[in-house]
């Protein structure tokens, strides 16, 4: 199943083609696969090239440790990513390693490095859909997640599933994608103005 948007402007066809599904198809993701997805994401630029994020990551092939990440969502997230091929959980670093100062871009650059894991991703047919539905004291705990590093999203992977096999979240999958128009939030002069 493809979704594309339908952009004002012309955009890359990876840009065009991601979307977040909720209905996976479960069966596994290719090692290979995953691991190109990983390293697109450890290109992703970063402030002072700090590199704040890591992904704690749970395959389908291995039940028990896929169980015990799906147990780190949120019941409502439970329900749909555990058809997933790959669960990861996204960490950022607070501070600096050169010199310990509080690192206020680290969630700016985790989100950079999940765009460039969705986009290659894309490349590879395989979808990415974002949550921040954990349980962030639970996965501290389960995954022994150091003080100054904090659990911050988790991501499902694999490959789209027939949204036919899921009524209840077929509407989400088969609905239109729809975004903000350009002068709703590119502004010039001050906030609220226009610059489209």
């Amino acid at each position: 199943m493809s979704k594309h948007a339908t952009p004002d402007h012309p955009i890359h066809d990876l840009i065009v083609a991601r979307w977040s599904p909720y209905v996976f198809d479960p069966k596994p993701v290719e090692r290979e696969k995953l691991l190109a997805c990983l390293e697109a994401a450890r290109w992703a630029a970063s402030s002072y090239n700090e590199q704040p994020w890591s992904f704690i990551i749970a395959s389908r092939e291995d039940e028990a440790a896929f169980n015990t990440m799906l147990g780190c969502l949120v019941e409502a997230n439970q329900g749909w990513a555990q058809a997933a091929g790959v669960l990861l959980i996204t960490t950022i670093g607070r501070t600096f390693s050169r010199n310990g100062s509080p690192n206020r871009a680290a969630e700016h650059d985790l989100g950079l490095a999940v765009g460039n894991l969705s986009l290659q991703a894309t490349q590879l047919g395989l979808h990415v859909h974002e949550m921040a539905g954990i349980d962030l004291d639970k996965t501290r705990e389960v995954y022994a997640i150091p003080g100054n590093t904090d659990p911050w999203t988790a991501i499902a992977l694999g490959y789209v599933g027939d949204p036919a096999s899921a009524p209840d979240l077929a509407p989400r999958d088969t609905a239109p994608r729809t975004r903000k128009a350009l002068g709703e939030f590119v502004f010039a002069g001050e906030f609220g103005k226009s610059a489209v």
